[in-house]
């Protein structure tokens, strides 16, 4: 049985009125002390860019609220749950309409997984340049690490992934890598890449918040380790992109139904 860590739901001055449906970010959870907190500020930073928008948080597993209870609160009012999520992996396609269908009260739509995505791409090169990338030369790389999943499409996403970083860095070489369930796993691409010659070798933490997996993937990084996207404002832009194309008005014009099916980007 998963140890759920409780957090104060937000009171009612928090909840602001709003005609709009309520944005629900769906967060994995997570034993990580720090993970709440990183994900409850990128949420205050989407409170800031759309005032009066009533933005709300449900867990897949692990940290309460957990989503079917998230969505109880909401009644028979309607909402966008916006997976924070990088790809189109288990809970994407599964555990999130599963939790949506067992609220048949609620008129609730999926927005698409955050990634891949332009935005990302920015935040990541943020994140690298914090941890000290400069302008690179012919020996750099970096591995781009992600959580894995047995989907192929996860898989497909965070090589697109790859490639648009590969591209804002100039050319450099952007290997994806897993911390599980898909290879190749961290260490071995950095081994790969110093057979090829590479002799500073970065770490891009594709994770939205810390946690055992960022940890894991930045204890193999030979030269730096960037930190997770976290409450970067180009991911609270990203949040609120994916809830403006699910929502009804808007769906037909992306072709986004209400869930199970997402685009590769947008």
């Amino acid at each position: 049985m998963h140890r759920i860590r409780h957090l104060p739901p937000p009171g009612p001055a928090n909840r602001p009125a709003s005609t709009a449906p309520a944005l629900v970010a769906v967060a994995h959870g997570s034993r990580d002390p720090r993970t709440p907190h990183a994900v409850a500020a990128l949420l205050d930073r989407v409170r800031e860019l759309r005032p009066g928008l009533d933005v709300r948080l449900g867990h897949i597993e692990l940290n309460a609220p957990l989503l079917p209870d998230a969505l109880h609160a909401l009644g028979t009012g309607e909402a966008v749950l916006v997976p924070l999520l990088l790809g189109r992996g288990h809970h994407v396609k599964h555990d999130i309409p599963a939790s949506v269908a067992a609220a048949p009260a609620l008129r609730a739509r999926v927005a698409a997984p955050l990634g891949p995505h332009p935005l990302l791409v920015e935040a990541l090169h943020d994140r690298l340049t914090e941890a000290g990338w400069h302008a690179p030369d012919r020996g750099d790389a970096v591995v781009l690490a992600a959580a894995g999943s047995r989907d192929p499409e996860s898989a497909a996403d965070a090589r697109h992934t790859a490639r648009l970083l590969g591209e804002r860095l100039g050319g450099v070489p952007v290997v994806p890598a897993y911390t599980s369930a898909a290879s190749p796993t961290v260490p071995a691409a950095v081994r790969a890449l110093a057979a090829r010659g590479h002799r500073r070798i970065a770490v891009a933490s594709y994770f939205t918040a810390p946690g055992r997996f960022a940890s894991a993937a930045a204890a193999h990084a030979p030269w730096i380790a960037a930190a997770p996207l976290g409450a970067h404002p180009a991911l609270a832009r990203l949040l609120l992109h994916r809830y403006d194309q699910a929502r009804p008005a808007a769906a037909a014009a992306y072709g986004i139904p209400g869930h199970t099916r997402f685009p590769a980007s947008a």
